[in-house]
């Protein structure tokens, strides 16, 4: 039998801790376009988790991540409100990838194209 953890737990690769500066650009939750400076928390070769997103963001919502001089297309995967503050941590997988975005080595990254398809997080949960 598999624990419930085991069970939601729908990553595609292993994370790794990395906190980066990043800006990120789109629309928040009632459509209005911004522009913030954040930091990653834990990136994956397809993927990221931003700290200190200050905009609601819904799941689903494209929004661009620029990392140096890289310009990224992320889908908004998960969103989860921090207690006590007005910050969001939120969860993004790449919409299009030709190689690795954060210049890291991953043993395990294959410079494979990025499913299509979103994992069935709903907001709020992590």
């Amino acid at each position: 039998m598999r624990s419930s953890s085991e069970a939601t737990n729908q990553r595609r690769g292993n994370r790794t801790k990395a906190v980066l500066p990043v800006r990120v650009k789109g629309k928040d939750s009632t459509g209005k376009a911004f522009e913030e400076l954040v930091h990653t928390l834990d990136v994956t070769p397809a993927g990221v988790r931003l700290g200190s997103v200050r905009r609601e963001l819904n799941v689903l919502d494209e929004i661009t991540v620029f990392y140096r001089t890289r310009k990224m297309q992320f889908r908004v995967v998960w969103t989860k409100k921090m207690q006590g503050t007005s910050e969001f941590q939120v969860g993004l997988q790449a919409v299009t990838q030709d190689r690795e975005a954060w210049g890291m080595s991953f043993p395990d990254y294959k410079g494979q194209p990025v499913p299509q398809t979103v994992g069935s997080h709903a907001s709020g949960t992590v």
